[in-house]
């Protein structure tokens, strides 16, 4: 029987090296000490960049071998901008949580040799119940603000509304004065925080989220 000849195995992706600047900021050309730059992925605002000639370096892996393709990643206008972006501190709790999700433990292989994805299913569960719950927290302190604190306790009592002027046009007696008028009126305030937070999360889900990552 002829030798049957083996399939030689694909090379492997070159690694990465990824240069990142600190607080004073530099610009693509000079984290990779090169004149000619492209930019793989990002927008103006960060981006990651390569040196032109690099910018096909996983169409041609037998270049690499023994050294790395060098990346530099330039984020100073993240911390550019009005004071609007403060708002973003809102998605705080929630950044923590996405970052739990991707520092989930290594999985122990199954007997068999496969994953064992009930442990990952159950990991992503538990992230995502976590994630549920601070939301409902943030909401529900809003209501405890909105709805009893003003709405119910201070809006109800004259000496209240007296005391603060912005309140005086829901004072006991008047329109605004009715019990079911105050709460509507309260309940826009949590579901203006509700409506908010998805602004801010389907922005960053559109600008840095949505990339699919690569597959082995």
């Amino acid at each position: 029987h002829p030798l049957a000849l083996e399939p030689l195995a694909p090379p492997r992706p070159p690694a990465l090296e990824l240069r990142v600047h600190g607080v004073h900021g530099a610009s693509p050309e000079e984290l990779l000490d090169d004149p000619r730059t492209v930019r793989v992925t990002g927008d103006a605002t960060a981006a990651v960049f390569r040196r032109a000639a690099d910018a096909d370096a996983e169409s041609h892996p037998e270049r690499y071998a023994g050294r790395p393709v060098v990346e530099a990643y330039c984020w100073s206008r993240l911390t550019s901008g009005n004071g609007s972006r403060a708002l973003w501190l809102l998605l705080l709790p929630f950044m923590v949580v996405n970052l739990a999700h991707w520092a989930r433990p290594a999985t122990p292989p199954a007997p068999d040799g496969t994953p064992a994805p009930r442990a990952v299913r159950a990991y992503g569960v538990l992230v995502r119940l976590l994630a549920l719950s601070l939301t409902l927290l943030l909401i529900a302190a809003a209501c405890e603000v909105a709805l009893d604190l003003l709405a119910w306790q201070c809006a109800g009592t004259a000496a209240c509304t007296a005391s603060h002027s912005w309140l005086r046009f829901a004072e006991p007696g008047g329109w605004w004065g009715q019990p079911g008028r105050r709460l509507a009126l309260g309940a826009l305030l949590p579901a203006a925080l509700t409506g908010l937070l998805w602004f801010l999360s389907n922005r960053t889900w559109s600008a840095y989220e949505s990339q699919t990552p690569p597959q082995e």
